[in-house]
């Protein structure tokens, strides 16, 4: 995919897809609108639809499970730390606890920008704006993950120079994979790890067929985005003018003229991005628990904020 795509914070179509317009209601994924519409669980102006192949207009009356379609809240983002654990879904099959059982009860309907699995920790971003969601989480933006791993055994660091060129397993291919040993312990390894594509449990897949079991995964940053120095469970918004300033966007406020729709900027190699949300650096440092001597965990989010139900 070519790195043309371009998003608009607050611009509103006159005339959109009807999953399109739902997602940025910030109700669900545009996907699951999709599988809602095919459900039989949306109507327009009163009348169930059965195709999401429908544009609809500001004027249309839209409702999702017998619930209007709320107003367009402008588009917000927020850094939270995921403890491990928890599921990354607003539910689970398994009845397990998910990250929204844990958020602020305060905190508007949300969503996840990518996901972690449940033995990982650190950064995810949490969106009220579908249509952003899918933005970010799109390879067309260029933005890496970064990652603080600890693996099981002894580190050949020649074997992580060729995860530069991408890696196939079991007939998956993995794209360029930028991985640094840090510290060779006597049992164990920390390196970091930067992907761009974050497929579902990358990381660990490759570093099991390099021949090592990841024992701890953290992620630190997503695209300029930094963890920082936040805890299991901490919460914070980014600020509408980091955002924009991320997004190439123009602000209004500032200069008076309309929003513009950005060309995105990829990042390229390892160099930590400039101009992100402010937070430590996450170079490894002593006494950082989450740099080479990484081994407590801070204390559970379980006890710090309500439960919020399903969002």
């Amino acid at each position: 995919m070519a790195n043309n795509e371009t998003f608009t914070l607050d611009k509103k179509s006159d005339s959109e897809r009807i999953a399109k317009r739902i997602a940025r209601a910030g109700v669900c994924s545009r996907r699951e609108a999709e599988a809602r519409i095919n459900e039989g669980r949306v109507k327009v102006n009163g009348k169930t639809i059965a195709s999401p192949a429908l544009n609809v207009t500001d004027s249309d009356k839209i409702s999702v499970d017998g619930q209007a379609l709320p107003h367009r809240e402008p588009a917000k983002l927020w850094r939270y730390y995921k403890p491990r654990g928890l599921v990354v879904s607003d539910r689970d099959e398994k009845d397990r606890e998910t990250i929204f059982d844990h958020l602020p009860a305060s905190l508007p309907r949300v969503m996840t920008v990518g996901r972690l699995d449940i033995d990982s920790e650190g950064l995810i971003l949490l969106t009220n704006d579908g249509d952003l969601a899918r933005h970010l989480e799109l390879p067309a933006t260029g933005w890496s993950r970064k990652y603080r791993v600890r693996v099981q055994g002894h580190v050949n660091e020649a074997a992580l120079a060729p995860l530069e060129k991408g890696i196939t397993i079991d007939g998956v291919r993995y794209g360029r994979v930028a991985a640094n040993l840090d510290r060779q312990m006597q049992s164990n390894a920390w390196l970091t790890v930067a992907i761009r594509e974050g497929k579902n449990r990358e990381v660990r897949r490759i570093m099991e067929h390099l021949g090592h079991k990841v024992s701890r995964l953290i992620r630190v940053s997503y695209g300029p985005f930094q963890l920082g120095d936040m805890n299991d469970g901490d919460i914070e918004q980014i600020k509408g003018r980091v955002l924009s300033d991320q997004l190439g966007l123009t602000d209004p406020a500032e200069d008076g003229h309309a929003v513009a729709k950005p060309r995105l900027r990829a990042k390229s190699g390892m160099k930590r991005p400039t101009g992100g949300h402010q937070g430590k650096s996450n170079a490894p440092q002593q006494g950082d628990k989450r740099g080479k001597d990484a081994h407590n965990r801070g204390p559970s989010s379980r006890h710090k904020t309500g439960r919020s139900g399903r969002r």
